[in-house]
């Protein structure tokens, strides 16, 4: 049953041969026996998990429901949750339980999914190791001295451990396909505007996007179908046609153009983890796709652009926790001044305090014009350069991160570093195209090889038909690590 896929659980359920609470509390119970080791959720209610399983079956009972009804679901704890502690991964929230539903949460309710808890993740998204949670680092199923990568390393851990059927994931700059690539799992961060953005705590606001994360294409699929749709609530949210996403998974790939950026096949990019794509590259070839040599030269100035740009916006987000109207406040304090200092102070964690400090800095008098404004125009070129590279390839492909996933502390004192392992995902966040991570062989130390696949705006479908294409030829995606018993 742990290696079941969504559609195959939903035909379970549908023929009851197994119920909801019994399947929700199959999950529970592996999450009680292996969440001390993992640390991968935050919080679990396990008495609220089993009431909406009840409500599911009720409606299974009467014939009725839609794929994911009964279905446990692993929700990042950034998504505020009616009566769920929703924490961020901070102190600053660490009491804060919502008064409302985010949209994705509304959408997965609206379907009878189960909500099986909130996943850790780096604090306020900022981190590429989840190592920067208040409530500690998540550890790496496949080998718990290594990082699962962030910021959803928790809901990574949690679907690559089967201690969920699937989860949710935000990416700002990488943040669902890194970890995907390092747990073995696969992700997809959709195009900006799919998915609303409401009652998601926000990091920065015009890179931020929720996708789902699963062990298969076909997964990933069935989630999106539920998470996506048009939210009045979200300026920023597309009025698009509905689509399924789950339509085209079975179409060949002869024909199909794949681009290989340059710039993401030279220094820097280790040999395990080159001689794995290669080799998935090599398997799409079997498979009727050609290969098309392209460039995006701009691409290399991503991360000094990505950290003008999100600290920017951060700095303003996240001045709204001041510890007046929730959230954290300094239990001594002389004035309203000194509260706000002492609260910020005491309720951020260091990297969140850093980005702060950058952004305040790169948007003040003086500074705007000569670091934000030109990371705006730069933004613009990088996002040029895939409209120009679309013109030659369907699809872009090539390695999540750089290396597989790394010790943890490792890389804790060097914030560069740590920033150079989204190398390859962030300019597809600064040009708002649809990307994703899927699992591709294993490199040193047997750790997990993300490859990735970008497509143009809106080729979410297309996107998903080449990595199913792939899964069915290829068994990566369903491999499990091998010290979590199943």
């Amino acid at each position: 049953m742990l290696n079941s896929s969504l559609r195959q659980l939903g035909s379970v359920l549908r023929a009851k041969k197994i119920s909801s609470v019994e399947l929700t509390q199959m999950y529970l119970d592996r999450i009680a026996t292996l969440n001390s080791e993992l640390n991968a959720y935050i919080t679990v209610n396990p008495e609220a998990s089993l009431a909406q399983a009840r409500e599911a079956d009720a409606v299974l009972a009467q014939g009725k429901g839609q794929a994911l009804t009964g279905i446990p679901i692993a929700q990042k704890d950034i998504f505020c949750a009616k009566g769920w502690r929703t924490t961020c991964g901070s102190k600053m929230l660490h009491n804060f339980v919502s008064p409302y539903d985010a949209h994705v949460i509304s959408q997965f309710n609206n379907t009878g999914a189960v909500n099986l808890g909130k996943t850790n993740m780096d604090e306020f998204a900022m981190g590429s190791s989840n190592e920067t949670s208040h409530y500690g680092a998540v550890k790496n199923p496949w080998d718990t001295a290594r990082v699962p990568g962030g910021s959803s390393g928790g809901s990574a851990a949690a679907v690559a451990a089967r201690l969920c059927a699937a989860a949710t994931g935000t990416d700002t700059g990488g943040s669902i396909r890194q970890p995907a690539a390092l747990c073995g799992i696969s992700g997809l961060k959709p195009t900006y505007g799919v998915v609303s953005r409401y009652g998601m705590i926000a990091f920065a606001s015009s890179l931020d996007q929720a996708g789902p994360m699963a062990r298969s294409a076909e997964d990933l699929a069935l989630l999106l179908n539920t998470m996506a749709g048009f939210d009045e609530r979200d300026s920023t949210s597309l009025q698009c046609e509905p689509e399924d996403y789950a339509r085209d998974l079975d179409k060949p790939l002869n024909g199909l153009r794949i681009g290989l950026p340059r710039e993401f096949f030279a220094e820097g990019l280790s040999s395990d983890v080159g001689l794995a794509v290669g080799t998935a590259i090599a398997e799409y070839k079997k498979l009727g796709a050609s290969v098309v040599d392209i460039s995006l030269p701009n691409s290399r100035l991503s991360i000094p652009v990505y950290y003008v740009l999100a600290p920017a916006e951060a700095s303003s987000n996240l001045s709204r926790f001041d510890g007046v109207r929730y959230g954290y406040r300094a239990p001594e304090y002389t004035d309203l001044a000194d509260m706000y200092e002492k609260s910020r102070a005491q309720g951020f964690g260091a990297e969140v305090k850093r980005r702060i400090m950058i952004g305040t800095y790169v948007l003040s008098h003086g500074y705007y014009d000569a670091y934000y404004l030109q990371a705006q125009k730069i933004r613009r070129l990088i996002a040029q350069d895939f409209v120009e590279a679309f013109k030659q390839c369907d699809i872009i492909m090539g390695p999540t991160s750089p290396t597989t996933a790394f010790n943890l502390g490792e890389k804790g004192d060097d914030p560069v570093q740590m920033y150079l392992s989204d190398i390859y995902t962030i300019a597809v966040n600064l040009a708002g195209l649809p990307g994703m991570s899927i699992p591709a062989g294993f490199g040193a130390n047997n750790m997990p090889v993300g490859l990735q696949i970008i497509g143009t705006y809106f080729a979410e479908a297309q996107m998903l038909n080449v990595a199913h294409q792939y899964q069915l030829a290829t068994d990566w995606h369903s491999r499990a690590p091998q010290n979590i018993k199943l």
